[in-house]
């Protein structure tokens, strides 16, 4: 009689760990490796200096050509809220995406460059030059001609 209990709680655990590991998020940078340059900057406010210096460089056609052109995308949370390319992205991934980089939302600003293959490439504050971030993407491997 015990060896079928244990039976049935082995089953019902096997059952049980699937559905729970589902319910894990991911985060979002998973579904960019080998596609895409995910630029992520974390800010606590909308107003932040590194956000509105990011925004006007990506204003301007310069900026918004290098930043395809590099295969970049964008990465955003503001006050804890995330987006990709200013579409919004669900807390959970949001949350993920914070754990994933150790980066804290409530934090001082930060701005990560990961490379196609998922690694980190540069961490910087509210201080980073863009065009210094596009020169780094070009002397990536995969930016080398072949």
């Amino acid at each position: 009689m015990n060896n079928r209990l244990a039976l049935h709680a082995a089953a019902a655990l096997s059952l049980a760990l699937p559905a729970t590991a589902a319910l894990a998020e991911p985060h979002p940078l998973e579904g960019e490796r080998w596609k895409t340059r995910p630029v992520v900057v974390v800010v606590p406010r909308d107003s932040d200096p590194l956000l509105v210096k990011l925004r006007a460089a990506l204003g301007a056609t310069s900026g918004r050509e290098a930043f395809r052109e590099r295969d970049m995308v964008l990465y955003t949370v503001v006050a804890g809220k995330g987006s990709r390319n200013d579409q919004p992205l669900a807390p959970a991934h949001t949350a993920a995406l914070l754990q994933a980089l150790e980066l804290d939302a409530q934090g001082p600003a930060a701005f990560v460059l990961v490379g196609k293959d998922g690694g980190v490439k540069l961490r910087e504050g509210a201080g980073v030059d863009l065009n210094e971030v596009f020169a780094e993407v070009d002397r990536m491997p995969m930016r080398q001609p072949r």
